[in-house]
Parts: structure tokens; C-alpha cells; sequence
């Protein structure tokens, strides 16, 4: 691996070095003290990601002038050398706008000429930042007003904090990128329509799990459906022998519409079945293998890949 592939990987990958005593994966919101926020900055080698406790001095209820402060906020170089702003040169910031609980950011089209690890590593920052203000959901990036686009010239839309995946841990070579094959249902719910992914996310964590979260998480695309229910919970997930052992609550019974429950399943057989070492799966529910998923299909079944059910 040559070092600008190392360097993309350790980069992009790091997009959220979050010690484990940050709060939750809604922007890190503070039951405490809501004027207390975290302010994201790269790392002086662009590595990852670090932040700054920043108490907001702005009054709460004037939403704009809030999104300002923390914006300004990260277009100040901080005094700390290891700290770099991640709104500068090239990420030149045009305008914003709140619509919906959906904020807007444009940039000049010097954005564009950013450095793509970097890029990515600026953009959660700015995100994760962000998404701290309760007025704000989700933050989008347009380009000289054109929505940002990934580099399969795919719109990349609306982001969450969630869109960043991390887990508990800082260090920085625990973060990877993935590029995923996830299983949606096709719109009459009788066809998988396969979907691509770009993740980063904490080796730590096995691969069939995030899968399995990106697969619930629904898909970021028109093109497909959500095929299970997502407020199903995973209890567990292991690999043993090739097989995939997953174990959810009970909310993994739950029919999407019309999506039939054959599609359904294999949207989570198939999709486990590309990640590595596992050809097999294993579906259990609060621990028991007994009884039918969405009442149609035996769980006692351990389960293969079907190609049949994806559209060519």
C-alpha cells in the first residue's frame, strides 16, 4: 500500500475520534448544559479529528446567530498548534440557511480543489459541530449553490452526526474506511436492489455488525426501500466457521409494507454474505431460533446467498 493510499485510509477514516464519554450519536447534545458544545478541528497532521469544549455565548432561541458563532468558530485558527480550522483557504464559506431543521451551507468552488481525504474529514467537523444546535437536524453542502456530489457523482444530500460512524475509542489508527454492498428492497418490495456505501468506521467493530446497522439505518437513495424495520435492535453478532451468528429483539419481525418477507430477509443475508469469511447466516431472535421470520420463513433455516432475488 503506497502512502497516499495509507494516508486516505488513516485520514478519511478517522473521521470521528470520539472518546467514549461523548453523548450520544445525535450530535453530541448536552442534557446539562445546552450553551456547552463540542467545536471539531483537524489535527495538525489531518489524521482525524479533535475537539474544543466551547461554551456558545449567543442566546439560545436566536437560532442564527448561534450557527454563526460556532461557524466563525471554526474559521478561527485556534492557538493550540495541533489544532487546524477546518472552514479555511480553499473551504471558503459563502452563505448559509436554515430550512426545515435542514441547514445549508455554500461554498465557492474553490471547495472542490479540496484534497478528497481532507475534504471529508472537514465536512465532519463541520457536521458533528453543527448538529449540536437543537434547531438543527441535518447539515447539506452545496458548491456555488449545486449540491455536493460524491465521487461517484452521486448527490451527497442531508448528514447527520450519524453519517459519521464511530464508536468508543481515540485512537487513530482504529479507523477504516469500507466501501459497502448494502440490500435494499426495490420499490414493489418483490426485488433487492444493491446499494454502495462509503463508511468510516472503528475496526473494532466487526464488520457483519456494521453491516447490519448500515442495513437498518435505511437506504440514502430514491432508488430503493428499507426492507426491515429500523427500530429493530441487534442483541449480538458473531462469526464463527463462516457463519454469521445475529441475534435481534424482536422488532426485527416487523413487516415493512409491502415488502415481501422473503426480499427482506435476504437483504440482510446477502448484504452480510458480501463482507469477508462469511457465506452463511444464522437469524435468531432474543436468542431463539424458533418460530418464522415475519411469520413466512423458518429462522431454524441457516441461511445462503440468493442471487435470484436481485435485480440484474
Amino acid at each position: 500500500m503506497n502512502n497516499t493510499l495509507k494516508k486516505l485510509i488513516n485520514l478519511i477514516l478517522c473521521l470521528m475520534l470520539i472518546p467514549c464519554c461523548m453523548v450520544g450519536c445525535s450530535g453530541d447534545k448536552s442534557a446539562d448544559n445546552e450553551k456547552l458544545v463540542k467545536v471539531y478541528y483537524l489535527n495538525s497532521a489531518e489524521t482525524g479529528l479533535i475537539f474544543q469544549d466551547y461554551e456558545i455565548k449567543a442566546d439560545m432561541s436566536e437560532t442564527d446567530s448561534v450557527i454563526s458563532e460556532l461557524l466563525e468558530q471554526m474559521k478561527t485558527q485556534p492557538p493550540k498548534l495541533e489544532y487546524e480550522a477546518p472552514i479555511y483557504g480553499p473551504v471558503n464559506l459563502l452563505s448559509y440557511s436554515l430550512n426545515g431543521g435542514v441547514l445549508t451551507l455554500d461554498f465557492a468552488s474553490t471547495y472542490l480543489g479540496t484534497e478528497k481525504t481532507t475534504e471529508i474529514l472537514d465536512r465532519a467537523a463541520m457536521v458533528r459541530t453543527l448538529t449540536q444546535i437543537p434547531e438543527v437536524e441535518y447539515v447539506t453542502f452545496t458548491v456555488d449553490k449545486a449540491p455536493l456530489l460524491d465521487d461517484d457523482g452521486n448527490i451527497i444530500g442531508n448528514m447527520s452526526a450519524d453519517d459519521f460512524v464511530y464508536n468508543a475509542g481515540n485512537e487513530i489508527n482504529a479507523y477504516e474506511k469500507a466501501e459497502l454492498i448494502l440490500y435494499f428492497a426495490s420499490e414493489d418490495g418483490q426485488e433487492l436492489i444493491p446499494v454502495y456505501r462509503s463508511v468510516v468506521y472503528n475496526s473494532n467493530i466487526l464488520m457483519q455488525r456494521l453491516v447490519v446497522e448500515q442495513l437498518l439505518a435505511g437506504p440514502n437513495t430514491d432508488l430503493a426501500c428499507a426492507s426491515l424495520n429500523p427500530q429493530a435492535k441487534i442483541n449480538s453478532v458473531s462469526v464463527r466457521d463462516g457463519v454469521c451468528y445475529v441475534d435481534f429483539d424482536g422488532g426485527i419481525l416487523t413487516r415493512m409494507g409491502d415488502i415481501d418477507p422473503k426480499i427482506a430477509l435476504y437483504s440482510l443475508v446477502n448484504t452480510i454474505c458480501e463482507t469477508a469469511d462469511v457465506n452463511k447466516v444464522q437469524i435468531s431472535v432474543n436468542g431463539s431460533s424458533e418460530g418464522y421470520f415475519m411469520e413466512k420463513i423458518a429462522l431454524s433455516t441457516v441461511f445462503e446467498r440468493n442471487l435470484d432475488v436481485v435485480r440484474q
